[in-house]
């Protein structure tokens, strides 16, 4: 998607503050953290949100789940990390790519 922003980050036309990347994901820092650590998680394939998911992307979706632990002890998140995941506007999504949140450290929001 020409105008989608993490595809042109995952394209390298967009700088990102990379951690991580292979052939099916890139992970990067979020701009706009709201922890310590806030990583983004994304896939380089363009999906929308997890509800045009489908059962041909369900060994992506693994890949991408398998790979949270893996981030957060690199990251030094020892104790304990969040993942979210945003869906559709009414869940709070902002940019209509799938992508997973991962979140820890001390300053880790609760939810109120």
């Amino acid at each position: 998607m020409s105008d989608c922003l993490f595809c042109k980050i995952a394209a390298g036309e967009i700088p990102a503050d990379t951690v991580y990347e292979d052939d099916k994901v890139i992970v990067f820092r979020d701009i706009n953290p709201k922890a310590e650590v806030h990583l983004l998680v994304i896939p380089r394939e363009h999906i929308p949100s997890l509800n045009e998911l489908s059962e041909d992307q369900d060994a992506l979706l693994g890949n991408m789940l398998h790979l949270l632990p893996q981030l957060a002890k690199a990251q030094g998140l020892n104790d304990g990390f969040r993942t979210i995941i945003n869906t559709g506007k009414g869940g709070g999504q902002l940019i209509f790519h799938l992508h997973m949140h991962l979140l820890g450290g001390k300053n880790l929001p609760g939810f109120e």
